[in-house]
């Protein structure tokens, strides 16, 4: 019978951060994901790519993973948002001296990453592929039966399961959620002219179209958003009609492009779980919310989860609290409710008002992103949000341990 500080179902790339950063403070920390990291890391596993803010890639330096994905990033030195290809685009570009954005990865290499540096963590065990059968949580802790039949223990439960996390449902933990009328298909495309770092976000009704910078020079990654009953018959477009298409939506502005991957497509949702806490349990990541992609933050908020997590139980621990102590827990719904509440909403209003049609909320919305150009203040505002530097920021997105 094995007994941990914290056990975390779902070894993904919200969980698996959580068990280096924990296991990096000395916290003895076991994951447990039915997954195998074979499948999980194979090529053809996910096609996506990530924005990984400024904070988060501060976050991967300090627990060891920043090593791993040398070469492998592309940082995001400007963003171009425009209401369809017409004029008044905003345009963010920091100074100097700030520093990039963010950086775009592949998901396949972050995950690649998190598994290295996984495998040298002193204070973390996995239990992969393998899941918990029983799960019984108490004022006295936490026993999980596991499906090879051993038996493990903790202070305390960290649900990382994703958006149909069953330890969520089984907690009562009500969420508001719906699914929007989009699809997004996901592929990456070869183009004449370089992308010179630039991420890219054309909203046109029916739904954004992205272009996301990968390794610097002429390959994006393509985030094309369209009303679910065409998705169908888009992803069957032949090759040709499809880059035509896409073109369109992208004005010719990169010269000539050609498909570098397969295409893919998922549907687009939002969830927010009412509380992230329970008895001797914390939700992080999509099993506490999940948002549209419009602007890259959903990862960057489980990541903040991570961070606020880690700082709250390692100060506890350092008092002589247990991982699981009610108080420990209040400290972290107050600290990340708030936060991913603000953010989830901000995303899906800013989804609904590009979607509307008709040419006067055009001209409006034109109008707006036109002061937001002309607003230093403002402009300053969304980059730093860009980079996840609002609000009160765990000492791990400083690039500090705790």
């Amino acid at each position: 019978m094995e007994r941990f500080d914290v056990v975390i179902l779902g070894g993904g790339l919200v969980g698996l951060t959580l068990g280096i950063a924990l296991s990096s403070h000395g916290v003895k920390t076991a994951v447990v994901d039915p997954a195998n990291p074979v499948d999980t890391t194979a090529s053809g596993f996910d096609g996506r790519v990530s924005a990984i803010s400024s904070t988060s890639c501060a976050m991967f330096s300090a627990i060891g993973v920043m090593p791993f994905l040398e070469g492998k990033g592309c940082p995001i030195d400007r963003i171009w948002v425009s209401d369809g290809l017409e004029p008044g685009a905003l345009d963010f570009v920091p100074d100097a001296d700030d520093g990039v954005m963010g950086t775009m990865f592949p998901n396949r290499d972050l995950r690649v990453a998190l598994e290295q540096t996984a495998r040298a963590a002193t204070n973390l065990i996995r239990y992969q592929p393998d899941h918990a059968v029983s799960v019984d949580r108490s004022e006295d802790g936490v026993a999980l039966t596991l499906a090879n039949g051993v038996t493990i223990h903790g202070a305390l439960l960290v649900a990382a399961e994703g958006r149909n996390s069953p330890t969520r449902e089984a907690a009562g933990i009500r969420t508001t959620r719906w699914q929007y009328k989009h699809t997004a298909m996901v592929t990456a495309i070869d183009h004449e002219v370089p992308h010179a770092n630039t991420a890219y976000e054309i909203f046109y009704v029916g739904g954004p179209f992205a272009l996301l910078p990968m390794l610097p020079g002429t390959r994006s990654a393509v985030v094309w958003t369209v009303p679910t009953e065409q998705a169908p018959t888009m992803l069957k477009l032949p090759e040709r009609a499809w880059l035509a298409e896409a073109q369109k939506r992208i004005g010719g502005f990169l010269g000539e492009i050609s498909l570098a991957g397969p295409r893919s497509s998922y549907p687009l949702g939002f969830h927010h779980a009412a509380r992230i806490t329970d008895t001797r349990l914390a939700l992080v990541g999509d099993s506490a919310h999940a948002i549209h992609p419009i602007a890259g933050q959903g990862l960057n908020l489980g990541l903040r989860d991570v961070a606020a997590l880690v700082e709250v139980l390692v100060d506890g621990m350092r008092l002589g609290l247990d991982p699981g102590d009610a108080q420990l827990l209040a400290r972290y719904q107050r600290w990340r409710g708030l936060d991913t509440m603000m953010t989830s909403v901000a995303m899906d209003g800013l989804v609904r008002l590009f979607d509307i049609p008709g040419r006067l909320p055009a001209l409006a919305r034109r109008a707006g992103l036109a002061a937001v150009q002309r607003t230093s203040l403002l402009k300053g505002r969304f980059m730093a949000e860009a980079r996840g530097q609002s609000g009160a920021l765990p000492k791990l997105l400083t690039g500090e341990m705790v």
